[in-house]
């Protein structure tokens, strides 16, 4: 034993490589028990070829030796081979000390292959057995947070706080945090988010987005300014934090932002929407229209943006310019029915009424159920002289606004008209 301890000692010191020399010859001579904490050693020091070399001849003279399995279960885990690692586990008798770290390990290993019930199986049947055990109600909350069931992982997680507050360099406040947010809860979720001088960019983000969501500005804009503090490279802040200073009607430090951003993150299409939606707030028309237009160019079919260049080019006049631009978006493959309805629109303000014609065609396709559509494609027909085929557009607009009296009547004298005809 006393080589052992020379060897832990060696570690101590950073000569590592002397360490596994002296136990690997010593290991000749070793007692059974000696062999056990070598492997034990090894294993704490990431040795774990050795380690498992030496605890596979073990637990062939020891069969019965739960810790011998529990011990190479846990190498088995790190090389990331679950099978043997079961079969062990599941070798665990249900009386002997071992088993309820057996039924926990059993639970991370079949969480981590998707088998989430037979995980709960695990955890539920040691809670059992240690009703008091913070780790199972630690692992129980953990396995609930991590499919979505957050009512009950906050059930768990606050029995785990009412004892300490950490687990295995896991806050409880942050899960609770993150699960109160996760559940709706989002005024809850804010009191475990504290300003605590805390300088992880992670945690001050997922504070920003909880209060954001509770309509907490003045909180998301705090926490969001200090993630850029701590790290000004953290993309995603930026779009988060120019829309908080956007609801807050802060639109200068909100179109700083976005640019600032920008500048980080040249691919962010979330960020060349936002600043050309706030350039337009500014009365930057042009400098909007080319921060929408960078958007688009990154997706095509990047709806929201697609339609306020749309709208943007509505209010100077422009109907050329949304042709060509649902043209060029339709090239690349990109479609909407809307985009068929403003191109149909857009065409019938500059007087190509065939194309526009088509263009509502097509758009009746998807949106024969929408009477915003129906209106006006019915009075666009009538205005070109259509009224056969304006009459049952008018029809489906009338059974679903059966109280538009209006239409009812133009819809009545329609009828007539094509009676006489």
């Amino acid at each position: 034993m006393d080589t052992i301890m020379e060897a832990v000692q060696l570690v101590e010191n950073n000569q590592t490589e002397k360490a596994i020399k002296m136990l690997s010859n010593y290991l000749q001579k070793a007692t059974d028990d000696e062999k056990y904490t070598i492997a034990e050693l090894y294993l704490q020091w990431g040795f774990l070829q050795e380690a498992r070399q030496l605890l596979e001849e073990l637990l062939h003279q020891y069969p019965d030796e739960n810790d011998i399995k529990i011990s190479l279960a846990d190498i088995f885990i790190e090389m990331e081979e679950d099978e043997p690692a079961i079969t062990l586990l599941n070798e665990i008798d249900e009386g002997d000390p071992a088993y309820i770290q057996a039924l926990i390990q059993l639970a991370d290993l079949y969480q981590a292959q998707g088998l989430f019930e037979v995980s709960e199986q695990k955890l539920l049947n040691a809670k059992q057995l240690a009703p008091s055990e913070i780790i199972i109600d630690f692992a129980l909350g953990e396995l609930y947070f991590s499919i979505g069931e957050y009512l009950k992982a906050i059930n768990y997680y606050e029995r785990v706080k009412t004892k300490q507050n950490e687990v295995a360099h896991i806050s409880i406040d942050d899960r609770l945090g993150e699960s109160f947010a996760a559940a709706g809860e989002y005024e809850k979720a804010l009191s475990y988010f504290k300003e605590d001088g805390n300088e992880n960019a992670d945690k001050l983000f997922k504070h920003g987005v909880t209060a954001f969501q509770a309509e907490r500005n003045d909180i998301a804009i705090k926490a969001w300014e200090h993630v850029l503090e701590v790290d000004d490279d953290y993309h995603t802040v930026y779009y988060q934090l120019a829309k908080a200073y956007e609801g807050e009607g802060m639109i200068e430090e909100a179109f700083k932002t976005a640019k600032k951003g920008i500048e980080r993150d040249a691919y962010n299409k979330e960020l060349y929407f936002i600043a050309g939606s706030i350039a337009h707030q500014l009365g930057q028309n042009e400098e909007s229209e080319n921060f929408v237009r960078e958007s688009i160019a990154l997706d095509p079919d990047y709806k929201e943006a697609v339609l306020f260049l749309i709208e943007l080019f509505k209010q100077n006049d422009n109907y050329e310019e949304i042709t060509e631009l649902v043209g060029e978006i339709k090239n690349t493959g990109a479609d909407d029915p809307l985009y068929d309805w403003e191109l149909a629109r857009a065409f019938n303000e500059i007087e190509l009424f065939e194309d526009a014609l088509k263009c509502y065609r097509e758009a009746y396709n998807s949106l024969n159920q929408d009477s915003d559509f129906l209106k006006e494609y019915g009075y666009f027909l009538t205005e070109e002289g259509r009224i056969k085929d304006a009459i049952p557009i008018f029809e489906s607009y009338v059974s679903l606004q059966p109280l538009d009296e209006d239409a009812e009547a133009y819809l009545n004298r329609l009828k007539q008209t094509s009676e006489l005809d």
